[in-house]
């Protein structure tokens, strides 16, 4: 069908009969005033100014340091970080010799690249049913993935997962990648399983 032949199609056009639209109704109800549209080109254009102010370089002493429940973490970039990158947050997680992380899962995906040291992961994968609700179930018996130095390893979403440092005698370190963007459209969803040996709240 070209352009010029489009058009709209109503439903009268589409089985010939003459239907009324109850919504015109109600399209000029209610009193409620709003100025979402106006503020948002404001908020847009404070945005690009403060957004030229950000951070395109992070040195090594200032990324910041965390005993989290998942382990020993060197934050390198993060939203909370005052750095141009808008959708991905990355750490290096550092695992003692013949130690482990702690165990989470999150909506997003996660890459890792191994950077120091050898061991492997244990993944357990999830599915779902969709009905009135969400309901998720996952694996009980995990997969296991060996990596070491100069690997990349891929976690599915939602997927609980929890790394371990085979080597009794040297660490490990890992450059972990998460994306911002579930949790931007409603997938804030976070859980820690299990926390890493030594984490004291």
């Amino acid at each position: 069908m070209r352009l010029r032949d489009m058009r709209i199609i109503t439903p009268k056009a589409r089985g010939g009969m003459n239907m009324p639209y109850e919504e015109s109704k109600y399209a000029h109800e209610g009193q409620e005033r709003a100025k979402f549209y106006e503020e948002a080109l404001k908020e847009s254009k404070a945005f690009r100014e403060e957004y030229k102010k950000r951070n395109k370089v992070v040195k090594a002493e200032e990324m910041p340091w965390e005993n989290s429940p998942d382990g020993k973490i060197k934050h390198v970039i993060n939203e909370k970080l005052n750095v141009t990158e808008c959708a991905l947050d990355m750490y290096v997680q550092f695992l003692e010799p013949a130690s482990r992380s702690g165990k989470h899962r999150h909506i997003s995906e996660e890459i890792f690249f191994v950077l120091e040291g050898q061991g492997y992961d244990l993944h357990w994968d999830v599915d779902f049913e969709l009905g009135e609700e969400y309901k998720w179930v996952w694996s009980e018996e995990p997969k296991k993935f060996e990596w070491k130095e100069g690997d990349f390893v891929y976690i599915p979403p939602y997927s609980a997962h929890q790394h371990f440092n085979k080597d009794a005698w040297k660490p490990a370190r890992l450059l972990i990648t998460t994306s911002r963007i579930p949790k931007a459209i409603g997938f804030n969803w976070m859980e820690q399983l299990e926390n890493a040996p030594g984490y004291e709240e």
